[in-house]
């Protein structure tokens, strides 16, 4: 059954549905990606198909499963109590695990379950839906089991409200850009800048970017705010030749979502022309999301061939956290690597600093520059001095500034070596 056909089952029960006793679940299978990408699309599938095989056996007469997509599932339970429905979700979870009985090597599948408890049965089911979607998603901590309640809907007023801004205040340019300075370790100078984006409504003020960045990349909003981010630092850069000042590379951030388009680039290629920016004075930073579908790491790095011959340089962002990052280096021609910040977390940890001068060793040797990220204290930057680090990036130098701000902090640094 798929999404279509557990709508029009679920309004036929509803129809006849008494209040407080029916629940709708949504279940999403953790990591299912990896299965794709280590196994194949067809074991995918078979996965697929086992789990939901498994499903219909807990299911009763008057109850509904369904497929929702991808990797995803929907249930309707004649439940309306909380501990019968993790009790009944978790001998689901646990006999769709049981193929470890005769299995050599131990995989256990977390299944992250989102509850609707239906209290009101006239209520609309895209809303249903909705509600145990965003139970999903707005789980806290381990506990695989979420359910909605009216904090959640809150949450949900709060993203529709920042989906129906978001086109004036593109028009308005509330969307700020700062920029966060990138120093040589070597001899202390500016090498540049990572640009960040900073929303300030006139009514709601400063919108932290954890309550819309994941939003505008779920609905694809994020294509345009890259965009809009790209052009101010191109204009910036303008201003800079226009007043004769030196110019330094500037870093944007680049979501995955561009990537369902395979022209995209035209457009940055259109503005880099535009105001007449130099080739290598913009770096585009992708994370390792970008890669993990087999398919599309192959576009990606045809996508990072047509940026370096359009005069664009390319940075992987977040790098040694992910399960791939050394054989990323291996195929991806990248300029840069962004060191995560977490290794320097305890850089006093004799395994860390191994770790941490071993990826400076192997990015020098493959000519590829090194930015150390969240770089917050003096004894952190010290030791990654002692291993010729090229670069670091953090609070220690600078908080993101404003591009006023930033004209100020530039200005004293070369003047005064402040940070010697």
């Amino acid at each position: 059954m798929n999404d279509t056909a557990f709508r029009a089952a679920y309004e036929k029960l509803a129809a006849r549905m008494e209040p407080s006793t029916y629940a709708v679940v949504f279940l999403n299978i953790k990591g299912f990606k990896f299965i794709n990408e280590y196994f194949g699309s067809a074991a995918g599938n078979d996965t697929l198909k086992y789990i939901y095989s498994k499903l219909i056996r807990h299911i009763c007469t008057g109850e509904i499963a369904a497929r929702d997509n991808s990797d995803c599932f929907f249930l309707c339970l004649k439940e309306h109590s909380k501990e019968a429905i993790r009790y009944r979700l978790q001998k689901m979870t646990a006999d769709i695990n049981s193929f470890n009985a005769s299995s050599d090597i131990e995989y256990q599948f977390t299944i992250l379950q989102g509850i609707y408890l239906v209290d009101d049965p006239k209520l609309d089911v895209t809303i249903v839906l909705d509600r145990a979607r965003t139970a999903c998603r707005q789980r806290h901590g381990t506990d695989p089991c979420s359910f909605f309640h009216p904090e959640m809907a809150k949450q949900m007023q709060l993203e529709y409200e920042l989906n129906t801004m978001f086109e004036d205040s593109i028009k308005k340019r509330d969307f700020q850009i700062y920029l966060q300075p990138k120093v040589r370790l070597a001899d202390l100078t500016l090498s540049g800048a990572e640009a960040l984006v900073r929303w300030i409504h006139p009514d709601k003020g400063m919108i932290c970017p954890s309550d819309f960045i994941p939003l505008f990349e779920e609905n694809g909003k994020i294509c345009r705010l890259d965009l809009y981010v790209y052009e101010t630092v191109c204009a910036y850069l303008h201003k800079r030749i226009e007043q004769q000042k030196d110019l330094f590379p500037i870093s944007v951030n680049l979501s995955r979502a561009h990537f369902k388009d395979l022209n995209f680039l035209r457009k940055f290629s259109e503005l880099k022309a535009k105001y007449g920016i130099p080739d290598g004075m913009i770096e585009f930073e992708l994370t390792e999301y970008s890669f993990l579908d087999k398919q599309q790491r192959e576009m990606v790095k045809n996508c990072i061939k047509q940026m370096h011959r359009l005069g664009f340089h390319c940075a992987l962002d977040d790098f040694g956290v992910g399960y791939s990052a050394l054989a990323l280096l291996k195929d991806f021609d990248v300029d840069t690597i962004k060191l995560d910040r977490q290794f320097f977390v305890d850089m006093t940890n004799p395994k860390a600093q191994t770790i941490i001068s071993g990826f400076i060793e192997i990015s020098e040797k493959l000519g590829i520059h090194l930015v150390a990220e969240g770089i917050e204290t003096k004894e952190q930057m010290e030791l990654l001095k002692q291993f010729h680090c090229e670069m670091v990036q953090g609070y220690y130098f600078s908080k993101p500034l404003t591009i006023d701000e930033f004209e100020k902090w530039k200005d004293t640094m070369q003047k005064q070596k402040v940070f010697k």
